[in-house]
């Protein structure tokens, strides 16, 4: 199958990339004049009726590979030499306007190869943004400004706000991907525009954002507007962003796309993250630290109004998962751990990592929210996806009109109204101090809020197990007051020679009432002379 996951996340959270060939540069834009950006070409009618008729254009002829091939000094730049180039604060777009946006533009080389259009909007006219090597601070990469051409362009781009001047809002960096921050101050997991035919047997296409244009907001506007055409050897597509900061950073998404054929696998808003080691899966916890992940769980408000939480693993194997649905309220991958003690990293501060909830604007219908996670050894690549996948597949000059909102934030906006999972454990199953003939595996599930406080003492709370294959046996429900809360706990036994996963599903009732969401798991039992009885 094809590799997402081979986007290097570091880079992510510093820099960015992708760019389309630019001409000479040409004449000042009066609206940039202030910050001594230049213009490339004469200004043009745009609105989003003209972007959609540009992306079905483009559908309608065969794709066209990127001829760009970077000049030899940047091509061999490595990363460290990479990192050094800055963008100069001084010549972000609206730096001189007194405007609560300012938008920083990223250097080609490295991963990022292939140039990206910028354009300014102003009173319905896109201008080009021309390179100016002038823009850049090139520090130790030993690139001399002066020697770069012309019409090199430009990697992806960021934007600052006002109240956090010195802080990234967001950033779209490469390919198809963006991430945003929050309240937190942290980058974390990334969306993509589009996924197609991810997690497949074959290789995966990574549509690509060709062009971007920004439309210059009023002075008292908190909200950015972004267009972007998309473009790729299956579909082309135009998109709208109205990306507006804040403790939760909220995109407001609208999309056309148009199919150049028959596409089996279409992921809608992707979410892509990283989860190497946790108090589920510590299968590659050997570090130091004890949780290493940008998200910890995939959470589903379906479209039957039943909440799911299906905790994230780093799998022996590649596990795909698709969770069927009709009309799905939300979805997203969170990261609910946010206790520093759990992670000890100091660096990077995972504890601090913002999740990412998708909410469909109008009904999606039928289809499915898959899940797709990858083994990896290493806390720099993504190796986690989501994304919803509509039953009917898209055909050659069809149009779909999609909407939807994504909210970046320390917690999701919405929650469920019954208690929620904080934590899920694993270890030996068993009964302690008693010999064990067979092996089997233990579950501890937390969970917590919803209306624990109003149980009664004596009321009976039950945990209600089922299991795909193998048996479940030493089941419990139980209160833990070190979080106001229940922990239900349970042992799975696998079938003595079958190492095939095996899906749990979890609640708590009490007189037939649901008190949780649903837990849901993939466990993998371990190979056959991997299951000590010790």
């Amino acid at each position: 199958m094809g590799y997402f996951g081979t986007m290097q996340r570091r880079t992510l959270l510093r820099h960015a990339g992708s760019t389309a060939a630019l001409g000479a540069a040409g004449l000042f834009w009066p609206a940039a004049r202030a910050a001594g950006l230049k213009a490339l070409g004469k200004p043009q009618s745009f609105d989003l009726a003209w972007l959609k008729g540009q992306a079905r254009a483009h559908a309608a002829t065969p794709y066209t590979p990127p001829q760009n091939k970077l000049p030899a000094a940047i091509a061999a730049l490595n990363w460290d030499q990479y990192q050094s180039i800055r963008f100069k604060p001084e010549h972000a777009l609206w730096a001189d306007d007194k405007l609560r946006f300012k938008l920083e533009l990223f250097h080609l080389g490295l991963f990022f190869k292939r140039p990206v259009q910028m354009h300014e909007v102003a009173n319905g006219q896109a201008q080009q943004l021309a390179y100016d090597p002038l823009m850049f601070d090139y520090g130790t990469s030993g690139l001399d400004g002066k020697r770069q051409p012309a019409d090199l362009g430009f990697a992806g781009f960021r934007f600052k706000f006002h109240l956090a001047p010195e802080f990234d809002i967001a950033a779209f960096l490469g390919a198809s991907y963006f991430r945003a921050t929050s309240g937190t101050r942290q980058y974390g997991l990334s969306a993509r525009g589009l996924a197609i035919d991810t997690g497949m047997q074959r290789a995966e296409e990574f549509p690509e954002f060709t062009s971007f244009w920004f439309e210059r907001p009023a002075a008292d506007s908190n909200t950015l507007v972004v267009y972007a055409l998309l473009d790729s050897p299956s579909v082309a597509g135009a998109y709208r962003f109205a990306i507006t900061p804040g403790d939760t950073t909220a995109m407001d998404v609208d999309i056309a796309l148009y199919p150049r054929r028959e596409i089996e696998r279409l992921g809608i808003a992707p979410c892509t993250s990283m989860f190497q080691a946790g108090e589920n899966d510590k299968r590659k916890g050997n570090d130091w630290r004890a949780e290493i992940h940008d998200s910890d769980g995939l959470a589903i408000h379906n479209g039957a109004g039943e909440w799911l939480w299906r905790p994230l693993r780093n799998p022996r194997n590649v596990s795909f998962n698709a969770f069927a649905d009709r009309g799905p309220r939300g979805f997203g991958l969170l990261q609910r751990d946010h206790d520093f003690a759990n992670y000890q990293d100091d660096g990077v501060f995972y504890d601090r990592r913002p999740s990412l909830w998708v909410e469909p604007k109008g009904d999606w219908g039928a289809g499915a929210i898959d899940l797709i996670e990858i083994p990896t050894d290493n806390e720099t690549n993504d190796n986690i996806v989501a994304f919803w996948n509509p039953a009917a597949r898209p055909q050659a000059a069809q149009e779909l009109l999609i909407g939807y909102r994504m909210f970046w934030g320390r917690d999701a906006p919405v929650q469920p109204p019954l208690a929620r999972c904080v934590a899920t454990r694993t270890g030996i199953g068993g009964i302690v101090g008693k010999h064990r003939s067979y092996f089997s595996w233990r579950f501890a599930v937390d969970f917590a809020g919803g209306n624990f406080a109003l149980l009664d003492p004596k009321t009976k709370v039950e945990a209600v197990v089922t299991t795909t294959k193998g048996r479940i046996e030493t089941t419990s429900a139980r209160p833990l007051d070190a979080i106001h809360g229940w922990r239900a706990i349970f042992d799975v036994v696998p079938d003595a020679t079958s190492t095939e996963p095996i899906s749990l599903r979890l609640f708590l009732r009490a007189d037939g009432q649901p008190l949780t969401e649903t837990w849901l798991y993939e466990y993998e039992p371990p190979p056959l002379n991997e299951r000590p009885l010790v």
